[in-house]
């Protein structure tokens, strides 16, 4: 079963993530702020990471240099409502490898996952 970390402060967005890939057979787990964020992926096993932009404290721009400083690599989608991110650069600066805007629907979402799970795998 392949593991999804929702990085996501909104509650009603993350469990709207979170029953969406259940029905899809995904496992998932949530980390609510940026630290709780790095901890988790360092700490665990995940296929996939989908990270909010914007959380408490540190951002997911932050979330995403952490990681790669530390050497962990995983496929990162940003899920945000910000309209100011422009997703050819981003993806470019900040290496994700996708981008959802809020809202979404949650057939694009898995559709999203599906393309940018390693081996295209779900």
């Amino acid at each position: 079963m392949q593991q999804i970390l929702i990085v996501e402060d909104e509650p009603r967005v993350a469990t709207l993530m979170e029953k969406g890939l259940a029905k899809h057979g995904f496992a998932t787990a949530v980390a609510q702020d940026s630290d709780e964020a790095v901890q988790r992926a360092q700490q665990d096993n995940f296929d996939l990471m989908l990270l909010d932009i914007g959380l408490p404290g540190k951002d997911g721009w932050t979330v995403v240099r952490e990681l790669h400083s530390q050497g962990k690599r995983l496929p990162i989608i940003v899920v945000s409502a910000r309209s100011d991110i422009p997703e050819t650069i981003d993806r470019e600066n900040y290496d994700v490898d996708d981008y959802i805007a809020k809202p979404f629907k949650v057939s694009y979402l898995i559709d999203r996952i599906q393309k940018n799970l390693p081996c295209n795998a779900a």
